[in-house]
């Protein structure tokens, strides 16, 4: 089953998208659903100036479907996913198809060329959390990695030959650490673009995996 473009990139086929947007009767609640910030532009700036058209892109975490979005104005053949219903409803609302996914896990091997994650990456104490959608797009657990860890664990299986995945991340969630997971899941990491902001700077890094 495809979403209408050819593309077939789940295990069962799923996806929602241009062609079967959830009803409007259903309405989004935007408070629900992260919105773009200097962080998706960051992360949508650096990957537009390196994708190809045609290529098979995953946008993780894609909340509103900016960054998909930029990607299929770039030419790429771009689907998001997300686990929060009102993001996918949003993005859906905005022509971009949708599969309502955790991270990867959802995706076949090798069915993508791209993939990107602005991830949740706050670092929140247990206590301090909240259990609605919003937090959940902001908080990255007491290390700021709660999401990025399980993404570097599997993104590389869904990459096909030549591939590359682009993660933004915040010194706040200790990029050293992160570098160093990446490594330990085969890929190999380069900073492709940064941002300093008061109290945080934003980076870019792209990923592949060290036989390539």
């Amino acid at each position: 089953m495809t979403d209408g473009s050819g593309a077939d990139w789940t295990e069962d086929g799923s996806v929602d998208g241009a062609d079967g947007k959830p009803s409007l009767t259903d309405q989004r609640d935007v408070e629900q659903v992260y919105q773009p910030a200097e962080d998706s532009k960051l992360l949508a700036d650096a990957v537009v100036e390196r994708v190809e058209g045609g290529e098979r892109a995953l946008d993780v975490g894609t909340g509103s479907g900016y960054v998909a979005a930029r990607m299929r104005e770039a030419g790429a053949d771009a689907v998001g996913a997300d686990l929060n219903p009102h993001a996918c409803r949003q993005a859906a609302e905005s022509g971009i198809p949708v599969v309502r996914a955790d991270l990867t896990g959802a995706f076949r091997d090798g069915a993508f060329d791209v993939a990107t994650f602005n991830p949740p990456y706050l670092p929140t104490e247990s206590e301090q959390e909240w259990d609605d959608w919003m937090e959940r797009a902001l908080s990255g657990g007491e290390d700021g990695r709660a999401a990025i860890d399980p993404f570097l664990d599997d993104v590389a299986r869904v990459l096909a030959p030549g591939g590359a995945a682009y993660l933004l991340v915040s010194s706040l969630t200790d990029p050293d650490a992160v570098r160093e997971r990446a490594r330990a899941n085969g890929l190999t990491s380069e900073e492709v673009d940064s941002e300093s902001h008061p109290f945080e700077t934003l980076l870019v890094y792209r990923f592949v995996r060290r036989d390539e």
